[in-house]
Order: structure tokens, then sequence, then C-alpha cells
């Protein structure tokens, strides 16, 4: 039997819709119109002869064949550019500072490093994990080479990642009455998610009160776990304890940005593409869990 060679192209591709949650915003990121990414699809779904995706609703899904081959179209794409990175990255040193939310330090950040070191060892990677504000002024500061940031889209030099959805999060074995003050677990402003919650909130006329407050992402997962109340975030990071919550009001979408200081150097160029690949992978797995 002739084995067919798949387009390591169009394996990208699917990829990156699936990561973005949609192939307008695949068109977007890889630069080309939304009907050659559909003409792509349908030339992958041509070289594997079964179909891949089916409508739903005003969208299109993955059929199962179509999750089978995301599975594997991500490490076909992790393994080439590994080889890719290794053989072109033989000779790259110095130092890269990198800052991140506290969201992706535990589910993200070691596979993504981890990566990286395999192909680029002489590279020193310096990680801080701090909120937003924090890891704004260290860019601005000079004390960062890049950083990946909630929101901050209209930043000069921010490049869009991913769009995710917000949720309230909590147990899901505790009822909170709407006739009594929703209890919120929340940073301390300045905080987007913090924000976004007061908004919808104050928008359909529930009261609410502080319940606990924590600087560390950490506590606010432990009180939620506790059953203090309610707290705001995405799915990334979620511990298994808790619950994405219905019956509250809807929440925007989240913007994830990664940032790079004016200068640059090649270890710092590949980084950036490192941390994109490995987050796109990871976004994916968690959207579609």
């Amino acid at each position: 039997m002739r084995l067919t060679n798949l387009d390591m192209d169009l394996l990208r591709t699917l990829s990156t819709a699936m990561a973005l949650g949609g192939f307008a915003r695949a068109a977007a990121q890889l630069g080309r119109s939304q009907s050659a990414v559909s003409l792509q699809m349908r030339k992958l779904e041509e070289q594997l002869g079964v179909p891949l995706l089916r409508k739903q609703g005003r969208g299109l899904a993955l059929t199962e064949a179509g999750d089978v081959v995301l599975g594997y179209a991500r490490r076909i794409l992790a393994l080439n550019d590994e080889t890719v990175a290794a053989v072109r990255g033989l000779d790259l040193s110095g130092a890269v500072r990198l800052g991140l939310p506290q969201d992706f330090a535990e589910t993200w950040l070691p596979d993504a490093l981890g990566r990286f070191a395999r192909a680029h060892p002489q590279i020193r990677i310096e990680a801080r994990v701090d909120r937003n504000a924090a890891l704004l002024d260290d860019l601005a500061g000079g004390r960062l080479d890049l950083a990946l940031l909630w929101g901050e889209e209209t930043r000069p030099g921010a490049d869009l990642l991913a769009r995710l959805p917000i949720h309230w999060i909590g147990r899901g074995d505790i009822e909170f009455p709407a006739d009594a003050p929703l209890p919120l677990i929340l940073f301390a402003p300045p905080c987007a998610f913090r924000a976004a919650g007061l908004a919808a909130l104050d928008g359909i006329g529930r009261s609410w009160r502080l319940s606990f407050t924590s600087p560390a992402l950490g506590g606010l997962w432990a009180a939620a776990a506790a059953g203090l109340g309610v707290t705001i975030r995405t799915r990334v990071g979620l511990p298994a304890t808790l619950r994405i919550l219905g019956g509250l009001p809807a929440l925007p979408d989240i913007a994830l940005t990664l940032h790079r200081t004016a200068s640059s150097t090649p270890a710092i160029d590949r980084l950036k593409e490192i941390l994109v690949q490995t987050l796109a992978d990871s976004l994916g797995r968690s959207l579609a869990a």
C-alpha cells in the first residue's frame, strides 16, 4: 500500500485554528485569507479520505476523525519544530528574561521551558511569575525581555495569541442564593477579571460582597475550594476541585497577548517562537477539555 505524506503546512493550519477557536482567527495569524484556509482544510480531508469538519450552529467543529488528526498533528508539529530548532540553534547562547501570569506557572510553563531547554541548552532563562501590573512595570523598566499578559492588546508591540472565555468558578456542590450578596474571591485592583465580573453583576443589579482576597492565584483557588465564594478566571489551570458555574451573568472574553521589549536577540526570538507554539497546543487541549 502506498503511504500518504501529510502536508505539514495543512496540519499547522488545523492546529492553529483549533487553538485560536476559529478559522478566521487562524487566517489572520497565519497571514492568509479565510478562503485559503478553507481550501487547505479541504485538501487535508482529500489527503486523508475522511471528513474532518462538521457544521455546528453557525460555525464548524471537528468530527471524530478530526479529533484524532488534531492530536497527531500537534505531536508531529512539536517534533518537527524541535528538530528544526535543535539544528538551527546549536550556537545560540545568552539569557532571556520571561514574565507570565500565575495561571500558566504549573500547567504550561514546565512544558514550554523543557521544550526550549532541549533545543537550546546554552541559553539561560530567568522566569518571573506575577500579576499583570507587576509584569507590565518590569517590561516598561527593561527588566523583562518577553511577557505573557492578560489583555493589553492595544499596547504597542503586542501579539494577540488567543481570546479566552472568562468564567465564574467555584464549588459545584454549593449554591449561592440570588437574594443574598454573592461572595466573591478576587485579586485587589487593578485586575481585568475583577473588573469584568463586577461590571456584569452591576449590570443586572446583583449585589455582591468581597469574601476573600489574595495576591496569589493559589490563594483564590484554595478559598474557592473551601466554599468561601466564587472567583473569576479562565479555565487555564483550573483545579480539579472546582467547576465552571452557571446561573450568573455572561462574562466577556479576555485577550492573551505576548509582548517583547524593543531590543531583540536570536535567543529572545527563538523563545518567543517556542512559547507561541507550545501555548497553542496547551490552549487547544484545555479548551477541548
